[in-house]
């Protein structure tokens, strides 16, 4: 079973920064890695995904104030997280794609609030 072990999350101002990391068993290879979030009776949204090569994709909420990126090496994924809003609480989860199947993070609350 592989299992993904995320960190970072927790409670901020607006306007504050926030960086999450989700770490894979190096031994499994990776297509896409992704985060997702969930806020308060919504659906599950893609945040932004990253290729083995390093092209991304946004949503256009985060446009321009989150960053995905990823270390091979380590099958680790991070977003930075800058200018949050209020709109951005919600639980965050890492998402890796293998040639097998996806696996999903256990989730962490990011809270922004004054």
């Amino acid at each position: 079973q592989v299992q993904l072990v995320q960190s970072g999350g927790g409670l901020v101002q607006p306007g504050g920064s926030l960086r999450l990391s989700c770490v894979a068993p190096v031994s499994i290879f990776i297509f896409d890695m992704a985060w997702y979030r969930q806020a308060p009776g919504k659906q599950r949204e893609l945040v932004a995904n990253i290729n083995r090569s390093g092209s991304t994709n946004y949503a256009d909420s985060v446009k321009g104030r989150f960053t995905i990126s990823r270390d091979n090496a380590k099958n680790t994924v991070y977003l930075q997280m800058n200018n949050l809003k209020a709109e951005d609480t919600g639980v965050y989860y890492c998402n890796v794609e293998t040639v097998m199947r996806q696996y999903w993070g256990q989730g962490k609350q990011v809270t922004v609030s004054s």
